[in-house]
């Protein structure tokens, strides 16, 4: 559905997707109201800031412009980046840096009525590492973000699990330093969630063993419809084709038996009915219906064919069609 339309049809309340009141055309002179029972919408629409990065890290908007877009596009939650505030990743003095990023979008949020959800922790260090001090180290690096998501009333926030690619040494890496982060994180009353980004984390199964061993009620899992990717050309990171992936179906339906209220709809391009070209969300919300999910989606569009702005609102368009 393009936007104008989209907008003329819909009334937002409150923080965004909340609508009701919608008319439909039955004839020239009769018109049906469709109202919607919002004690039972299905979930809540929330926008993940690397829908936006591209803008960001080409200096076209500011980082903290993201509440007044999520607000201006009508999402309900904010799902930061870290990485994507140059100010506070490369500042001199970071706890310095950290209160004025907390002081600045806790203010712009309650202004926009938005909700922080969480903050995605990336660059601070790998955590499934087989060398000690680095792991110790990037388990500090993370511990300021967990009382930073804490002071802006987030409820988690996202790691990665990169490091070794030995099965054993990873699951090992992977328990301590989960375990580690969620014992720190639990008296700020904050979820550490592990999401399917790549390598063996992106194999659900051996996913899910590793959450299971940590076993802390703090510790789960943030599952996206895309990143199941288990092998790159050259053994990449990022970048290079996929050349061995994990059935995302599959993985998203396996990775929500540790959900913990987060979910991201990856998007890249989508066909002149509006529906994802390469990811069947169909297939994908039955998935979170059956977990019984009613938690916030949030739009993460990572495609080429459209601009970020556009690719973020078609995503938004496609997660109304199942509300």
């Amino acid at each position: 559905m393009r936007r104008k339309k989209f907008l003329s049809n819909l009334t937002y309340a409150g923080m965004g997707m909340s609508c009701f009141g919608m008319t439909a055309s039955v004839s020239k002179t009769k018109k049906k109201t469709i109202s919607f029972n919002m004690e039972k919408k299905f979930f809540k629409i929330s926008l993940a800031q690397w829908s936006i990065h591209k803008m960001i890290d080409e200096g076209k908007i500011s980082p903290y412009s993201f509440a007044e877009l999520a607000k201006k596009w009508g999402f309900e939650g904010l799902e930061y980046v870290n990485d994507l505030y140059k100010d506070v990743m490369n500042a001199k003095s970071k706890s310095i840096a950290l209160k004025q990023f907390i002081e600045k979008n806790n203010k712009l949020a309650q202004q926009h009525e938005l909700k922080n959800l969480l903050i995605m922790i990336d660059n601070e260090g790998d955590l499934s590492v087989t060398n000690k001090n680095d792991q110790l180290n990037a388990i500090e690096n993370h511990k300021p973000w967990i009382e930073t998501a804490a002071q802006m009333g987030c409820h988690s926030i996202r790691i990665n699990l990169f490091g070794t690619n030995n099965i054993s040494d990873w699951k090992k890496t992977s328990i301590d330093s989960l375990g580690a982060l969620a014992d720190y994180a639990k008296p700020y009353n904050l979820n550490i969630l592990v999401e399917n980004h790549g390598y063996l984390s992106s194999d659900a199964k051996l996913l899910i063993e590793v959450i299971n061993s940590v076993n802390k009620d703090n510790c789960g899992t943030l599952p996206d419809f895309g990143n199941f990717c288990l092998k790159r050309e050259g053994d990449e990171r990022w970048d290079t084709p996929c050349i061995e992936e994990y059935d995302k179906y599959v993985g998203v339906e396996e990775l929500m038996f540790k959900n913990m209220g987060s979910v991201s709809a990856k998007s890249y391009g989508f066909d002149k009915n509006g529906y994802e070209t390469s990811i069947n969300y169909d297939r994908m919300m039955k998935i979170l219906k059956k977990a019984n999910f009613s938690g916030y989606i949030g739009v993460e569009y990572e495609g080429e064919s459209l601009s970020e702005e556009a690719g973020t609102l078609a995503t938004r368009d496609l997660l109304l069609k199942y509300i």
